[in-house]
């Protein structure tokens, strides 16, 4: 497709871009990648590590 050389002609990039692609869509659906909004705005350093840096 497109002019390039798949994995089966040897292009094993184009191959590791789609497996890349794969093992973050699983751990976004099981762990997910991102926090909550509701995290992101209160502080990551207190939700995610019970610290606060300013007072």
């Amino acid at each position: 497709m497109g002019g390039t050389a798949g994995a089966l002609k040897g292009n094993t990039g184009q191959l590791l871009i789609i497996v890349r692609f794969i093992i973050l869509k699983v751990i976004d659906w099981t762990l997910g990648l991102r926090v909550k909004d509701e995290q992101e705005g209160e502080g990551l350093d207190i939700t995610q590590h019970g610290e606060q840096v300013y007072e």
